[in-house]
């Protein structure tokens, strides 16, 4: 039972690392909000983290709900959000910044907070994607868990975006780079295992 839950946490972790990437979104904060102040920055850091932690976790807890409503089965969710993560994973590789992670010109740091940073960058389709479909299936630990993990990673991404100039510094655009492609390929697979586990479950292979 311990093992089942160490390795769900490490799964769930290096989903969530992958998709959201701590390290590759300082760039993409800075753009956004690099000639405002260390105060406006830590502030929009800390509205945007909070925004995305709580987006998520009602999509977590309501996700079952919400498949009951619409009428979506688990194997339909899994391929389509392999597919998703496949996507996003892809244009990583290739250097590009996911269309999903789109932005905007508003200027005004709650505007700025809640959409681009909150909304898609930090709680986009993949991590609400990647957050749901590890807790389709599962019960209420794996909820807990998956909650805890994404508190974490929400916290590590607001310490990347109030530390952003000085990671810049020390790392260089080049590094960042480097660690974009490897989680996109990381992202990749992943999606493709969604795939593979949705098409087996529809069929009942």
């Amino acid at each position: 039972m311990t093992d089942n839950i160490l390795t769900f946490s490490l799964t769930v972790f290096t989903g969530f690392f992958a998709i959201m990437n701590p390290i590759a979104n300082v760039p993409v904060f800075l753009g956004l909000v690099g000639d405002k102040s260390e105060a406006s920055q830590r502030r929009i850091a800390k509205t945007a983290s909070i925004t995305a932690f709580f987006i998520v976790v009602i999509f977590v807890i309501l996700g079952k709900y919400v498949f009951d409503l619409f009428g979506i089965t688990i194997p339909a969710f899994k391929i389509t959000g392999g597919i998703l993560l496949f996507y996003v994973g892809f244009e990583m590789l290739q250097s590009q910044k996911s269309k999903i992670h789109s932005q905007n010109d508003d200027n005004d740091d709650d505007g700025i907070a809640i959409s681009p940073l909150a909304i898609p960058i930090l709680a986009g389709p993949g991590t609400i994607v990647t957050a749901m479909n590890n807790v389709t299936d599962g019960g209420f630990i794996h909820i807990g868990i998956v909650v805890v993990i994404f508190a974490f990673m929400i916290y590590l991404t607001y310490l990347a975006f109030t530390l952003s100039n000085m990671i810049i510094k020390k790392l260089g655009n080049n590094l960042i780079t480097v660690v974009g492609k490897i989680m996109g390929l990381i992202l990749a697979i992943m999606g493709t295992d969604m795939i593979v586990v949705g098409i087996k479950l529809a069929f009942k292979i």
